[in-house]
């Protein structure tokens, strides 16, 4: 309930009428008091007052007290509710992350995977209201993590995955293929897959351009990010007495592929060759990718003047009763 508004608020002005009724009551008080002359005044100080003598002003306190509430029920005091519709259309995204062995070279920092797992973690913290998936690729794919909204589980995937849990290559059609077979179903206004690769397709049984129709056709949108630099990358590589050395290996994305993907599903392709652009491609397609939210308010008046006038009417009559029986004489 919000506080209480005026409907006519120029007809509270008539309360300046209250202080000047006080003062010309206090003249006439004045006026009215009778005077006769005695030598002496003490006999007078000793004798009681009655209570009618403290409590005759009560009358003209009831019908200021009344006047007021009348003139605040003339401009209509109102009360207000207000009631809000939200709607919310809920937006299904499944990450599809390429976990090969290609995903430890150093051009991101600390390495390919570890950039994406950080980027990718703070993305779903900022996304409380959506359902999340995770499905990784490399030679094969798996589902880590159905469509939930168990965010705290999708974290703790996120954070221990890691490059050898499944054969080593790139199957980036099986992935796509697979987050699709996890948001085909889904109900929800909004289904987007994030995929990031960092190779070319050698692997698997369905190819790329395949798994883009079959996500068109179900209404799924697919965001492709290339993670890696151009040219070559630091690669980490086993020395012979157990040690690690990195030397430079080309880096092979198909950038057709991925851009071919994208445009098909009405998507994006995005580049990401270094941390803080991966940072900025995340940040982006969670801009793009909102929730819509529609807020239908509704505001409802309650007018409230009714317990001024009841309240008024009671005072009114409450002093015309006294004036007319107990302060007749005082009064009159």
């Amino acid at each position: 309930m919000s506080s209480i508004e005026f409907a006519s608020p120029f007809f509270l002005f008539g309360l300046i009428i209250i202080p000047i009724l006080i003062v010309w009551y206090i003249f006439r008080c004045n006026n009215q008091q009778a005077y006769v002359r005695f030598s002496d005044t003490g006999f007078f100080d000793k004798l009681p007052r009655s209570w009618k003598a403290y409590l005759r002003h009560i009358v003209f306190v009831l019908e200021i007290a009344a006047l007021s509430l009348f003139i605040i029920a003339l401009a209509r005091p109102q009360s207000s509710s207000k009631n809000q519709t939200v709607n919310i259309e809920g937006i299904d995204i499944v990450l599809a992350m390429d976990i090969s062995s290609s995903m430890l070279a150093a051009d991101l920092k600390p390495d390919r995977l570890e950039a994406a797992k950080l980027v990718a973690s703070d993305f779903v913290k900022g996304r409380p209201g959506d359902r999340m998936g995770l499905v990784i690729f490399s030679g094969e794919t798996f589902t880590q993590v159905p469509l939930t909204t168990d965010h705290g589980m999708m974290l703790n995937m996120l954070k221990d995955m890691k490059c050898g849990m499944l054969e080593d290559g790139t199957a980036i059609g099986d992935g796509l293929a697979s987050a699709i077979s996890r948001l085909k179903d889904s109900e929800a206004i909004s289904k987007v897959v994030i995929l990031l690769t960092d190779g070319d397709n050698n692997a698997g049984s369905i190819d790329p351009s395949t798994a883009a129709e079959m996500a068109k056709i179900f209404g799924i949108r697919v965001y492709t990010i290339g993670a890696g630099t151009r040219g070559t990358a630091p690669y980490p590589v086993q020395t012979p007495f157990g040690g690690i050395k990195y030397q430079q290996v080309p880096v092979t994305i198909n950038e057709d592929i991925l851009k071919h993907i994208a445009n098909e599903t009405g998507g994006k392709y995005f580049r990401a060759e270094s941390e803080q652009k991966l940072q900025q491609i995340y940040d982006e397609i969670d801009k793009m990718e909102r929730s819509k939210i529609e807020v239908n308010e509704f505001r409802r008046l309650h007018e409230e003047f009714y317990p001024f006038v009841i309240w008024g009417l009671i005072l009114l009559i409450t002093s015309f009763i006294l004036k007319n029986t107990i302060f007749k004489s005082i009064t009159e």
